[in-house]
Parts: C-alpha cells; sequence; structure tokens
C-alpha cells in the first residue's frame, strides 16, 4: 500500500515542479526603468517628460504575459522639453487638479487581467488603468528584449480620467488653445 501511494507522490511533485517552471515573475529595477510621456496641443506643438514607477512586476507563463501590475509614481512627473520657470509651472499646473490631482492621487496603476494576446515579439496586454481613482479597460504592446530588457507602448484617453484642461471633450470653440486627449506612453523597463 505504501509503493502506490510514494509514487503518486512522487508523480504529482514532478508534475508540479514541471509546471512551476513553465511559469515565471519578472520583478522590473525602478531605479533603472522609465515612462516618457507626450501630450500634444492641437497646433502640433508637443510637450515631453518622464515618470517613475514606485513598483512594476509582470507574470509569464510559457513566455506569454499573463498577468501584472505596475504602480506609477505620479509625484515623480516632470517636464523634459522646457527648463527653467516655463519647466517648473508647467510641472505644477500638470500636477494641479486642472490635470492630474497628484497630491490626492499620488499613484496611478496598471493591472493586466487577461492573457497577452502575440503577434511575432510584441505582445498585446489588455487590463485595467486606474487614473485619480478612475478605471477604465486599456490595452497597450510590450516587447521583451534580450538582456532582461522591454519595451511597452501606450495611449490613453485623459477625458475618461476627468483630466479636463482644455480638453475638446469637456468644452467648445477652444480654437488653438485645444489639448488633444490621447496621452502617448513610451515605457523602458529593466527587470531585476
Amino acid at each position: 500500500m505504501k509503493k502506490p501511494f510514494q509514487l503518486l507522490l512522487s508523480i504529482s511533485l514532478i508534475l508540479l515542479a514541471f509546471g512551476w517552471s513553465q511559469a515565471q515573475s519578472l520583478t522590473a529595477n525602478t531605479a533603472q526603468s522609465n515612462i516618457r510621456w507626450y501630450g500634444e496641443e492641437l497646433t502640433g506643438k508637443t510637450h515631453f517628460g518622464n515618470l517613475s514607477f514606485k513598483e512594476a512586476q509582470i507574470d509569464l507563463q510559457d513566455g506569454v504575459i499573463a498577468g501584472g501590475n505596475f504602480v506609477v509614481d505620479m509625484t515623480s512627473l516632470t517636464v523634459e522639453d522646457l527648463s527653467g520657470g516655463g519647466k517648473a509651472k508647467l510641472e505644477g499646473h500638470l500636477r494641479s487638479d486642472d490635470f492630474f490631482s497628484v497630491e490626492k492621487n499620488p499613484m496611478a496603476t496598471l493591472k493586466i487581467t487577461q492573457k497577452a494576446k502575440v503577434d511575432g515579439s510584441t505582445q498585446t496586454l489588455y487590463g485595467e488603468l486606474t487614473i485619480k481613482g478612475i478605471k477604465h479597460p486599456i490595452d497597450c504592446t510590450l516587447t521583451l528584449g534580450d538582456n532582461k530588457t522591454a519595451v511597452a507602448k501606450m495611449t490613453f484617453d485623459r477625458s475618461k480620467y476627468n483630466v479636463r484642461f482644455r480638453s475638446g471633450s469637456f468644452f467648445e470653440n477652444l480654437g488653438d488653445k485645444l489639448i488633444l486627449d490621447d496621452i502617448r506612453m513610451e515605457v523602458g523597463l529593466q527587470w531585476n
């Protein structure tokens, strides 16, 4: 009676170990990972800057992203296309209630909610983006690199997150003062 039980236990442990070897979790080195954001006015003028991660982690199943969580430190928001007083003024404005209400909402999150779709080396991720406490579904692309790196691209509609300043979704007749609702993000991740 002992031998069948031991055999069953051995087989179960082997199968369990094999299953674990197919799953992997990657955690980002937040000091070496960053987000570059781009915002554009109707006139074509573009502002850009950086944000930092508080934490970032993905779960892989057979090389395909099956889940993950990203937490962005909104207090790290910088403007990189300006300098001096213009830089400080725009950073303050972007952190204000006109835009991202950073004092009240110091973190933004992206949670991956389903297994990615793979197209060559690029994976399309599906999840929920939360900004200013408002959550909406979103998709983005991520390409895993060879040297523990990844590059992701995402565009979100700021009007869905109650970011109203000079938005055509909330105000009419803005003319060339209109700021486009789409915010583009380029993300560089370095895994530990």
